[in-house]
């Protein structure tokens, strides 16, 4: 069964946001120190996260929250305009990540390739991503009108119960990272699905690095 993860917002003081800031060595300007700052919120975000079914959480209900929030739903051909764009702005600032950003309909996959996410057996971020990862967050609350699904997979490699827990445990770091660069909690549903649905052989190497990633599935809010 899938399973559906809750997320909890991370709120941050003005004490704790001034101690996440570094001096760019090329400009000597202060910027946001992504290291400091991402460990903050996997601590505090991570803690926080419990698992829901559909019936606690249902795809209306995100509609509902978001409406709620004064997001409008989109109708039409506004749709396709819209996801458009929003593929065109995602695809310039992920050019040359290894993230690939294909689309499937109205919907919008940012496939992430665990080598280059998460170390061997690990599920908190590697610090290089950060950049990535600030870079989709913030074309998220560019773009407030799209719902975002966070699945993580593994490959065959080792038990399956096991392969399910890092599957989510890996998709909720990344939803915690956004979470934290303010994208509304109520747009995310958060799923882990183990080594159930592989896009390559599982008997290669190579084919393992694919299955081992996380998807951001990036879907228009619709009425």
């Amino acid at each position: 069964m899938r399973k559906l993860i809750a997320l909890s917002a991370c709120i941050f003081g003005a004490g704790a946001v001034a101690a996440c800031t570094t001096t760019d060595p090329y400009t000597g300007a202060p910027v946001r120190n992504n290291t400091a700052t991402g460990a903050i919120a996997g601590a505090l975000g991570g803690a926080a996260l419990g698992y829901l079914t559909n019936t606690n959480r249902s795809e209306q209900g995100r509609k509902n929250a978001m409406i709620g929030a004064g997001v409008g739903a989109l109708a039409g051909a506004a749709v396709g305009n819209y996801m458009d764009r929003q593929q065109a702005e995602l695809r310039r600032q992920l050019a040359g990540t290894g993230v690939d950003v294909n689309r499937q309909g109205d919907n919008i996959v940012l496939n992430m390739p665990g080598d280059v996410t998460f170390a061997v057996d690990r599920a908190d971020i590697q610090p290089r991503f950060f950049p990535v990862l600030e870079d989709v967050a913030r074309t998220l609350n560019a773009y407030p009108q799209t719902m975002v699904d966070v699945v993580g997979h593994a490959d065959s490699t080792g038990a399956a119960d096991y392969n399910q827990r890092l599957s989510e445990r890996r998709a909720a770091s990344v939803a915690d990272f956004l979470i934290s660069r303010q994208v509304m909690r109520d747009r995310l549903y958060v799923a882990g699905r183990g080594e159930d649905q592989p896009i390559a052989s599982n008997a290669t190497a190579e084919g393992r690095a694919q299955n081992r990633r996380v998807e951001i599935i990036l879907r228009p809010l619709t009425g």
